[in-house]
C-alpha cells in the first residue's frame, strides 16, 4: 500500500493497512466514517439506515459503561475519529472531569440536528427517491 491515501484502495485482511487506510483519509472522507445508525423511527422517517454524526444530534449510547445513556453531540473529533457527548464525564482521581469519548458505532441517532439547509436538503431528496422507487 502506497504511502498516500488511495481512492482506489478497496479493502485488505490485515489489520495494519485498514488503520493505515482510516489514518491517511482526507477529512472529506473521514467525516463518512463517523456516522452512527438510526433509530427505527428516524429509518422508516427518512428511509436510510445511518447518517454521519453532527454537534446537536441527540443520541443513545449502545455498549460500555454509559450503555442507555441519552446525550447531545458537543463535539465531533474527525482526527481521532471519535465523539463526545454533553454531561457524559468521568471523575478523575484528583477530583477534575474529563470527556469521554465514543466510536460512533456505538452510538444510535434518536433526533436530528436539522438546523443546517443543506443537511435537510440532503434528507427531503433520499426520502422522496426511495417513495418514487417504492411506487413503482
Amino acid at each position: 500500500m502506497k504511502k498516500e491515501f488511495s481512492l482506489s484502495w478497496v479493502c485488505s485482511k490485515q489489520p495494519r493497512k485498514q488503520r493505515k487506510y482510516l489514518a491517511n483519509a482526507p477529512l472529506h472522507k473521514k467525516h463518512k466514517f463517523l456516522s452512527a445508525n438510526l433509530s427505527k423511527s428516524l429509518r422508516e422517517k427518512y428511509g436510510k439506515r445511518s447518517l454521519p454524526l453532527r454537534k446537536g444530534d441527540e443520541v443513545l449510547v449502545m455498549r460500555g459503561s454509559f450503555k442507555k445513556k441519552k446525550a447531545k453531540v458537543s463535539f465531533v473529533d474527525l482526527k481521532h475519529n471519535r465523539i463526545s457527548l454533553e454531561n457524559i464525564q468521568r471523575t478523575k482521581k484528583d477530583g477534575t472531569k474529563v470527556n469521554v469519548y465514543f466510536h460512533p458505532s456505538v452510538l444510535q441517532i434518536q433526533a436530528l440536528n436539522l438546523d443546517d439547509k443543506k443537511r435537510l436538503a440532503i434528507l427531503q431528496r433520499k426520502t422522496s427517491s426511495k417513495t418514487s422507487q417504492l411506487k413503482t
